[in-house]
């Protein structure tokens, strides 16, 4: 049984307010004055931020919304709004223009570039494979008084995030010309970011080399280390290592953290069952560290997965009145498990009124969950909610709608679709169904 509803966040309503006024019209034709009297309750960092989030998927809406806002409206951008407008326009390799805009923010005091602008780049960089414009960016922070540890740091975690880590292992420790002698790459800090990089490549042989390493290193491991190692173990299909791990941490007389006792608790639920995962739960709170959402999430997921859902839906009960509200992860947990669509529509409806907004990837688990099982108008009934919500579709959320259509043998629909998503600048999958299919020894490198 679902708890009772709380209040919708009266923010997402000023925020949804905002993008049906802006996308209702074409936004260079709305009369400014029209906004005159409310535009202080519109127009403000963070309604502008989070109308700008509805465009992740159309930089150029994005684009024309954030000049729109400015120029029509008399907004005035901050560091905030810059930075994520150039977080949408890296995604779509926009680098020219995110540059032009780093520009125009150095020339007002107001919304002058900071260590989170310029770690964007280094993301965007990175995640196109760009390696080397990543670094060259780096070597021009000077410019803008950011050329210290803490972007060296981040140059260097964007580089393990996305499954660069021998570039960043060779840029922190070798001898060659990327190495920056300046600044110390000897504190735990840097190697747990190279042994995360491994942990993300799922390179387990590499994780379990470059762990010991550290010990031949001397290299003092602290509660991080060990979190991620717990991780790496977890992941590496080692849950009872993990356990292990979680052992000699508490033999030691370390403090565990929340980040700790989650990760502890996933691996007991793996290798020794749900229950014995409740038992380290209370042990937890006992010690004096309180629960936080990944905690509940963690129990959530392993009663779900153990088809325990009823006493899942207990525990969602609960966590708003000992003050962990639910989150997107919360109901992903059970929309994994559920195998009725009225169920997950109900509990999709309620997370939305309740407050929660589901994210793109809600929204394709959903589109595919449902086109698996074959039921269209499911499919049909989240996307109508993925438009309501403000959300422009990826193209994950396209190419899974055009499944579900193809499947259903409606190619016509399906080729509409494809074609929509095109103009877009999304890339859809050939298929055979649609005539989109590349010929037999035809490149599509082109």
């Amino acid at each position: 049984m679902l708890p009772p509803l709380r209040n919708t966040f009266p923010l997402f309503n000023r925020i949804k307010t905002l993008f049906i006024i802006s996308t209702s019209h074409s936004l260079s034709t709305i009369p400014t004055s029209q906004f005159d009297e409310k535009k202080q309750t519109f127009f403000n960092p963070i309604t502008v931020t989070e109308t700008l989030h509805c465009y992740t998927n159309d930089w150029q809406k994005a684009l024309e919304f954030f000049n729109w806002v400015e120029k029509d409206c008399n907004f005035t951008h901050t560091t905030d709004t810059y930075n994520r407008i150039i977080d949408i326009l890296g995604k779509f390799f926009e680098f020219d223009t995110s540059w032009d805009l780093i520009h125009r923010m150095k020339a007002n005091p107001l919304s002058l570039p900071n260590h989170t602008t310029f770690r964007i780049m280094f993301k965007r960089y990175v995640s196109a494979h760009l390696v080397n414009e990543a670094i060259s960016t780096y070597r021009r922070l000077g410019d803008f008084g950011l050329l210290d540890q803490t972007s060296y740091c981040n140059l260097i975690d964007s580089l393990c995030e996305y499954k660069h880590v021998i570039e960043a292992q060779e840029l922190c420790f070798g001898n060659g010309n990327g190495n920056v002698d300046e600044f110390s790459v000897s504190d735990t800090k840097i190697y747990n970011m190279i042994l995360r990089g491994w942990f993300k490549m799922a390179w387990w042989s590499k994780c379990r080399e470059f762990w010991e390493e550290m010990d031949r290193k001397g290299v003092r491991k602290d509660l991080h280390s060990y979190s991620i190692y717990m991780d790496i173990m977890c992941k590496g299909g080692k849950p009872w290592k993990a356990v292990k791990l979680y052992k000699e941490m508490k033999s030691k007389g370390m403090k565990l953290d929340v980040v700790a006792y989650n990760t502890a608790l996933r691996a007991i639920g793996l290798s020794e069952g749900v229950d014995f995962s409740v038992r380290v739960y209370r042990e937890m709170r006992e010690s004096g560290v309180e629960p936080n959402i990944v905690t509940c999430n963690t129990i959530i997921k392993l009663l779900c997965t153990n088809s325990r859902v009823r006493e899942a839906y207990a525990l969602l009960n609960q966590m708003s009145k000992k003050g962990c509200m639910p989150d997107v992860i919360t109901y992903h947990c059970f929309f994994g498990s559920l195998g009725k669509p009225k169920e997950i529509l109900r509990l999709f409806d309620y997370m939305i009124e309740s407050g929660v907004q589901p994210r793109m990837d809600t929204y394709v688990m959903l589109l595919r969950k449902f086109g698996r099982w074959g039921f269209l108008r499911p499919v049909f009934m989240v996307w109508n909610k993925m438009e309501e919500l403000g959300c422009s579709p990826d193209n994950n959320a396209y190419n899974a709608l055009i499944d579900a259509l193809i499947e259903k043998g409606m190619l016509d629909v399906a080729r509409k679709y494809d074609e929509e998503m095109l103009t877009k600048g999304l890339s859809s999958k050939p298929r055979a169904e649609l005539g989109t299919k590349l010929a037999e020894g035809e490149s599509d490198s082109r």
